[in-house]
């Protein structure tokens, strides 16, 4: 589009070129054969003109949209912003979009919240676990950098990645604490078979720990729909075992207390801090976890149980608020 100055006016390339013809033919003034003030551009019929160009591609700039209706770019603002009530906002991030098929499997969240209100000892019972990779270096949050400064340029530092050393642990816990962890061994991929090996030895953390629930095999697994977590071989070793599982629905970190309670928390205060090896890693992230007490497990699955109630009134999408940090 060519801006031209006409007043508070944008002038479109087509306008231009109609203006450029009349001088070459003796015109001397635009506003020739028109008296009295200038046509107001807010017509019903250019409000739905712009109104209609939105629908079909809300990308578009104002410059753009007022090129193809031929106002200003002034009048085209006003229009979206007060006659049309719009702002202009950026996406959010999500995990994924979901589809009407994914947003119905997360309203499990209703089962799960039935079976909470009729056994008070339900929560009690669930022993939920992931795993997930912590890096040698993870830079700070923006908050974390904050600093008070006096009037002056604002302080600098220099963008950066997280490291390619990382480490991955594997964590169990439930409503008391940790129940398990481990980390994989460097070069051992979390297949089938060694996610099995890893149950195994959570059954035996059960068995010496958490004695009645294990004589009375009560206790309920829950994790995510990882491909080691679903294949066969993990199906035939928790029905071998008669390990009940809990379902999550996929695509639903934000309903899993492992991401958004466990890992967060730790991997929070790991960031900023640098680490040689994989053995400080392994070192600083057992510190972290057993800096967490019971009462933050405690509320951890208290804030799962909302979670529930705010998935069911969004829907099944991912919701806002709280919910979402």
């Amino acid at each position: 589009m060519i801006q031209q100055g006409f007043g508070d006016q944008s002038l479109s390339h087509t306008q231009v070129l109609q203006w450029h013809t009349w001088f070459k033919t003796g015109r001397t003034s635009v506003d020739a054969g028109h008296t009295g003030r200038p046509t107001n551009c807010t017509t019903p019929e250019t409000v739905a003109q712009i109104q209609e160009f939105i629908r079909q591609d809300r990308r578009q700039t104002i410059c753009d949209i007022a090129e193809e209706v031929e106002v200003g770019c002034g009048t085209c603002q006003w229009v979206l912003t007060e006659e049309l009530g719009m702002h202009h906002v950026a996406a959010k991030f999500v995990p994924r979009i979901l589809t009407a098929d994914q947003k119905q499997q997360r309203v499990v969240c209703t089962e799960l919240r039935q079976l909470a209100s009729d056994d008070e000892m339900f929560l009690s019972r669930v022993i939920t676990g992931d795993e997930s990779w912590v890096c040698g270096y993870d830079p700070e949050t923006k908050r974390q950098s904050s600093q008070w400064k006096s009037p002056s340029p604002r302080p600098k530092k220099a963008r950066q990645m997280k490291s390619n050393l990382k480490s991955m642990i594997i964590t169990f816990f439930d409503i008391k604490g940790i129940v398990h962890k481990e980390f994989v061994p460097t070069g051992q991929t979390v297949n089938s078979g060694f996610y099995c090996e890893v149950l195994q030895r959570l059954c035996e953390k059960v068995r010496r720990h958490c004695s009645q629930l294990w004589r009375e095999q009560t206790w309920l697994l829950h994790h995510d729909n990882a491909p080691s977590h679903t294949s066969v071989l993990t199906h035939q070793f928790l029905a071998k075992n008669k390990i009940a599982v809990i379902p999550q629905p996929p695509y639903s970190p934000d309903l899993a207390p492992c991401d958004f309670f466990l890992f967060q928390k730790m991997k929070l205060k790991l960031k900023g801090c640098w680490f040689d090896t994989k053995k400080e890693i392994q070192a600083e992230s057992q510190r972290v976890l057993h800096t967490l007490t019971e009462k933050d497990f405690h509320e951890a699955f208290q804030k799962w149980r909302r979670r529930w109630d705010w998935c069911l009134h969004a829907g099944g999408n991912y919701f806002e608020g709280d919910g979402g940090q």
